[in-house]
């Protein structure tokens, strides 16, 4: 694999937000790095460079997997959440409090809305369920019976889901709960649906086994964590209204990468995907919009009044 080309292609293509860095120090000590680093390969693993009085890993993300994060929490197993399922069949339990929880957060709604299906999906309608799951409960509405503009409704349920999330800690047997509202006939790439207000699957999983390139995934996701630390490093530097550029375009490369993935044929175990859950559970996602916050606030703020 090849980590010398991908980091020289990131850097070329950052070349302005790299020098408002100090970048030349960083490029030229980068390159020698990974090119002559430690390893005689100029490998990338258990190596270590300073930037400026501070360690590679302050800029960089670590590079192995294990060590970050359990690989055997992404794998397939052999039967799906006890806890949660009973010979295939949502524990009814279960099936009712989500249920409950739907109604409450549609009653305190300022519309009426109609529902077409509740449904619940990813790792926990899945064989790849792990500790890290969450309740990925999926409220579908028909957007265009509400209002002809369905992007005004759309925002307006992403902020209602958005404060309701925030407001709440629902658990399910340990299982957080997150609620979303999504538009009736919008593709939903995912290998196990369950609707949860019918009590049938829509889309049963197969437990087949899955491989999932973990090292790909570790890759694409050092390459995200590795631009969040140097967008970190460049709002400490004081260039506020470039950090702000390069968060946003940080956020849609993220975006379309977990699309990418889950359009493609491998859908929720592609390596983009897991590279996305694995930014999620590291705190590179939370991280980067606290940055956002902490640039904008900053940047929009007046400390001295000029003379």
């Amino acid at each position: 694999m090849d980590f010398t080309r991908d980091w020289n292609d990131f850097l070329r293509e950052n070349r302005k937000f790299i020098d408002s860095i100090g970048g030349d120090d960083i490029e030229k000590e980068l390159s020698t790095y990974l090119d002559h680093g430690p390893n005689k390969e100029g490998g990338y693993e258990n190596k270590r460079a300073h930037f400026g009085g501070k360690k590679y890993t302050d800029i960089s993300a670590t590079p192995a997997l294990e060590e970050e994060v359990e690989i055997e929490t992404f794998e397939m197993r052999n039967e799906l959440q006890p806890e949660v399922w009973r010979d295939n069949e949502m524990w009814p339990e279960v099936r009712e409090r989500l249920m409950e929880i739907v109604d409450d957060f549609l009653d305190g709604l300022d519309v009426e809305v109609g529902i077409e299906d509740v449904r619940l999906t990813g790792s926990l309608a899945n064989y790849n369920w792990s500790k890290y799951s969450d309740v990925d409960l999926h409220i579908v509405v028909d957007f265009a019976e509400i209002d002809e503009d369905t992007e005004l409704v759309k925002s307006f349920f992403d902020a209602a889901r958005a404060r309701w999330n925030d407001l709440h800690a629902i658990d399910i047997y340990g299982f957080e709960v997150e609620i979303y509202i999504e538009n009736m006939g919008d593709p939903h790439h995912s290998t196990g649906i369950y609707s949860v207000m019918n009590g049938e699957w829509v889309i049963e999983p197969d437990p087949r086994e899955v491989e999932i390139d973990f090292a790909l995934a570790r890759k694409k996701s050092d390459n995200v964590e590795s631009r969040v630390n140097l967008i970190n490093h460049m709002i400490s530097a004081g260039k506020l209204a470039a950090s702000l550029k390069s968060i946003e375009r940080t956020k849609l490369k993220i975006r379309r990468m977990r699309q990418a993935g889950l359009t493609s044929p491998q859908k929720e175990f592609s390596p983009e995907n897991i590279a996305f859950k694995i930014l999620r559970r590291d705190g590179t996602l939370d991280r980067l919009s606290q940055m956002r916050y902490t640039a904008y606030d900053r940047h929009m703020s007046l400390s001295e009044k000029k003379k």
